[in-house]
């Protein structure tokens, strides 16, 4: 009996989650909005983000990369226990996570993997970004997420909505930006501003006071020239922290064939 996955085998969102270029770039634009999130300390809470905060946030990017490759049993027992871990630290700190937080980092991941692919390859259709609403909307109903989106229409005017309402620069924010420059340095600091000025939506770099148009956009190019000289590696060598260059390189390797 053949196999059932979450996704399928021809879906966009496996093309899209499917190689480490466009991942790195929904981890910068989720690097952005963590920050500005009026829910991130719950994040704090745990003493995780703070602490390790690329590792943290990595984790939740690759957690939705596993969930889109997995036999859909699989997926669902992860988004299962997914649901147990942020169960148990509501138990811990007393109170529970506001339900529009939750939408926030689902809406987040839809937006982003859009973005991240369109910046990189090319315009996706309308029915294209339907499937990658349709994808992660199934995640959001195993989370048992209330109030989501029916179309690619709606999710839109949530998303603006949410954009207005949930974001904010706080002490939080601050304190992220500060620890991802200790843990990336410099130079790939810049890089991390960079790409989140060139994903970010138009709230988003009001609020970290980010400018209209990013440098990389003259560097694209470029780098898909490289990808067809097969020597895009030097560029990741020099652009990832050592700590997350074996598990950057191998989502490469994840698209079922």
């Amino acid at each position: 009996m053949e196999k059932t996955y979450f996704t399928k085998k021809d879906s966009i969102v496996r093309q899209i989650w499917g190689k480490a270029d466009t991942i790195m770039f929904i981890f910068a634009g989720a690097a952005a909005e963590f920050a500005l999130n009026k829910a991130v300390d719950w994040l704090y809470y745990t003493g995780r983000l703070p602490k390790d905060p690329l590792g943290r946030l990595f984790s939740t990017v690759n957690y939705a990369k596993v969930i889109v490759f997995a036999e859909e049993k699989a997926a669902f027992q992860a988004i299962d226990q997914m649901n147990k871990i942020h169960a148990k630290i509501e138990e811990n700190r007393g109170f529970k996570i506001p339900e529009w937080a939750y939408r926030d980092v689902l809406f987040m991941l839809i937006d982003y993997s859009i973005r991240a692919f369109e910046a990189l390859e090319r315009r996706l259709t309308l029915n294209e970004k339907e499937e990658v609403l349709s994808v992660f909307l199934k995640v959001g109903h195993g989370m048992k997420i209330e109030g989501l989106p029916k179309d690619f229409k709606d999710w839109k005017q949530q998303r603006e909505l949410q954009l207005q309402e949930n974001f904010e620069h706080s002490d939080f924010t601050q304190d992220l930006f500060v620890q991802y420059k200790k843990h990336l340095g410099v130079a790939r600091y810049r890089l991390l501003l960079e790409a989140q000025i060139l994903m970010a939506p138009k709230r988003v770099k009001e609020l970290l006071n980010f400018r209209e148009h990013s440098v990389l956009i003259a560097v694209i190019p470029l780098y898909r020239l490289s990808r067809s000289f097969k020597i895009d590696y030097i560029l990741k060598a020099l652009i990832l922290p050592k700590d997350y260059k074996n598990d950057i390189k191998a989502l490469d390797h994840s698209v079922i064939h």
